[in-house]
């Protein structure tokens, strides 16, 4: 289960401090191997999280229903498995999986992989 802050925006302030968000531990996420870490806001309808995966460890295989997933990855090396291709990531890329498909993220890099993800309802 993924951990999160609920924090409201008022509308003079339209910012998350995510040095104030403790990293959850998520073994297993989705199916995935080892552990999912993240720091994770969400507004009750939308994620924002920042995330990270040791080496050897991924988010499991899933599909996004009523949502839809952007992950911009910051450091570290992996690939993702979207639909039926597979892709290499390193910093400075993004990979999106529209609403209706499947994808993962695997770190089989020797450093953490750490990301920003965003998942927007649909």
């Amino acid at each position: 289960m993924l951990h999160s802050i609920n924090i409201s925006f008022a509308e003079d302030n339209m910012t998350t401090d995510y040095s104030k968000i403790e990293w959850k531990a998520n073994p297993g996420f989705k199916g995935g191997e080892g552990t999912f870490y993240n720091k994770m806001f969400t507004d009750g309808v939308n994620k924002m999280m920042h995330g990270k995966l040791e080496p050897g460890s991924s988010i499991g295989y899933h599909k996004h229903e009523g949502s839809c997933e952007m992950i911009f990855i910051l450091e570290g090396e992996g690939k993702v498995l979207f639909d039926d291709t597979e892709e290499d990531v390193k910093p400075g890329m993004v990979h999106y999986c529209p609403e209706g498909h499947s994808h993962s993220l695997i770190n089989n890099g020797s450093e953490d992989l750490v990301f920003y993800a965003v998942v927007p309802k649909q």
